[in-house]
């Protein structure tokens, strides 16, 4: 059976963020009067996300949800800290750090992601993000070149439920009156890509590019454009 759709995820899939996580982190708690290795930061944003509740408000108003995501972020921001406390300035910083991952400019796109869109949309396939982001992400995709290529965007923070709830990938397939085999799932995550998108249906393929294994095959690829290839086999 065709291919007629490739959702894809967002940051570690199409995009990363320009800087290191630690450093940036780093950098604007200097700012602020607060010294911290980055990679003691790094390893506790690792530690923290994995923790923490999952992005996404079931049966919040479409008016709150702004206000739940930076309260989601701000908390988790805070966790991140905890073994520096007292932080005096937290409030400025957490301010300054929340806009600057807001920006286009905090995130760049991986090399092969402009052609490989372009590539697909030649082909007349849907493409859609399903990210467990928050709001921003519209204005980075839009930022970075890449929004126009998209017909939605489903965030978890938005749709009321994050990956690897099935809730998610059926959202995208009801908005295109699509059956799950006819949907391609492309994401760097194991568990919320790869193993998400299997439980609800879809086809699906795990992005890996610093794996030192040679073995890709139909469920891990290490480029973007490896979708050209098994979208034209189908």
């Amino acid at each position: 059976m065709a291919i007629k759709a490739v959702f894809f995820d967002a940051a570690g899939t199409l995009m990363r963020t320009r800087a290191r996580v630690g450093e940036t982190y780093a950098r604007i708690a200097a700012n602020h009067g607060k010294t911290v290795s980055p990679v003691e930061l790094a390893q506790r944003f690792r530690v923290c996300f994995a923790a923490a509740p999952r992005l996404a408000f079931p049966g919040a108003a479409e008016e709150s949800i702004g206000a739940l995501e930076r309260d989601w972020w701000k908390d988790l921001v805070s966790e991140i800290f905890q073994p520096w406390t007292p932080f005096e300035n937290f409030e400025d910083y957490f301010i300054e750090l929340f806009e600057h991952f807001a920006s286009y400019e905090a995130w760049v796109l991986y090399p092969e992601t402009l052609d490989t869109l372009l590539e697909l949309k030649r082909r007349g396939l849907i493409l859609d993000v399903i990210s467990n982001f928050d709001s921003r992400l519209i204005g980075i995709l839009a930022g970075l070149g890449v929004g126009p290529f998209f017909e939605h965007v489903f965030l978890s923070s938005r749709v009321g439920y994050a990956k690897p709830d099935a809730q998610i990938f059926r959202a995208a397939l009801r908005q295109h009156h699509l059956k799950p085999a006819d949907a391609l799932h492309v994401g760097d995550n194991e568990l919320c890509d790869l193993q998400g998108a299997d439980q609800a249906g879809l086809r699906a393929v795990l992005i890996d590019r610093d794996s030192e294994a040679k073995d890709f095959g139909p469920k891990r690829i290490d480029s973007l454009r490896s979708i050209l290839r098994l979208v034209d086999e189908r």
